[in-house]
């Protein structure tokens, strides 16, 4: 990002890596020094950040609260397998150059008037070829959208693991020009104030060395006790000090087992809104089997744990 493209009500929210992370925890956004450097680093330098990490520990929320942060519209593409060019960047309004080709039957005797002969109608006709591949025609997608977004925007490229290795190749020239060629218009530019972008992977497959390299890496773990401590008071902020350490500790307790799908972060939180629903002071092991499928989500794990759920309990509730 330039200077001039820094909006003066944007400019003390970047100003540094201390005030990005205040601003983000202002938003409820409670995150470490390296998150908050990403995203300092993605906005002054206008490259995008690869987010990767297990599910659930916020890496589609830092795009969203990014985005309200610095007051910029989100753009979100949701990546799945067989993602194209037509629902990633653009395509045309068939429907609409339709209606206008009936229109132009009905009044084709009035445009080949004076036309003598094949050739002379052929190009008479050519003079119009080009109008059903204009501007008019164009219907943008996500890509194209934040491009052309005249006040910035975050665009967020979520779960892009689960594209194509050929959809990579068509983010490659909008990740390093911050443009894009259409062939039947030319090459359409992002404006002063570039997209701040952020792509997200779960790792389910490696993604190429061309992508990574027009990148920014962060990768976002599970928090540290501590650090998912702030994150529960912050959004569930009606907890007892006492129940939130204990139910931190127990899910702590869990991302240590062999289990198909430890609890994320955002299972987290939903059990501390359940536990305060259900009036909960202290974590008790006939609550907490009541309340496992909140934090676990295959039966297998909930098995697993419900066999060690004492020793697991007893251990969370001496965890300091």
């Amino acid at each position: 990002m330039t200077e001039s493209a820094i909006r003066p009500d944007n400019a003390a929210l970047i100003a540094s890596v201390a005030s990005v992370q205040d601003a983000l925890g202002a938003q409820n956004y409670i995150c470490s020094s390296q998150i908050a450097t990403a995203v300092y680093l993605a906005w002054h330098l206008g490259k995008p950040v690869l987010v990767e990490g297990p599910p659930g520990v916020g890496k589609t929320e830092l795009a969203k609260t990014t985005a309200r942060m610095l007051d910029l519209s989100l753009i979100r593409l949701q990546c799945y397998e067989g993602l194209d060019e037509a629902k990633a960047l653009y395509e045309w309004k068939y429907g609409k150059q339709l209606l206008y080709i009936q229109v132009l039957k009905e009044q084709l005797g009035e445009i080949l008037q004076g036309a003598v002969g094949l050739k002379a109608s052929v190009a008479r006709l050519h003079e119009f070829g080009d109008i059903f591949f204009s501007e008019e025609f164009l219907e943008p997608r996500p890509l194209l959208r934040a491009l052309r977004e005249e006040g910035g925007s975050v665009l967020l490229i979520d779960e892009v693991d689960k594209a194509d290795q050929e959809f990579e190749s068509l983010l490659l020239e909008i990740l390093s020009d911050f443009q894009v060629s259409i062939p039947e218009i030319g090459t359409v530019k992002a404006g002063a104030q570039k997209p701040l972008v952020f792509l997200t992977s779960n790792n389910t497959r490696e993604i190429s060395d061309a992508l990574k390299r027009r990148c920014l890496h962060l990768y976002i773990p599970f928090p540290e006790p501590k650090l998912e401590q702030e994150i529960i008071r912050a959004r569930v902020p009606e907890i007892t000090e006492e129940l939130r350490r204990q139910l931190v500790a127990f899910v702590q307790e869990l991302r240590e087992m062999d289990l198909k799908k430890v609890p994320a972060i955002s299972e987290t939180i939903d059990w501390a809104r359940t536990l305060l629903l259900l009036h909960s002071e202290a974590l008790e092991a006939d609550l907490i089997k009541d309340t496992l499928n909140v934090i676990l989500k295959f039966q297998d794990d909930i098995d697993t744990v419900e066999a060690e759920l004492y020793s697991i309990t007893g251990r969370a509730l001496n965890r300091r």
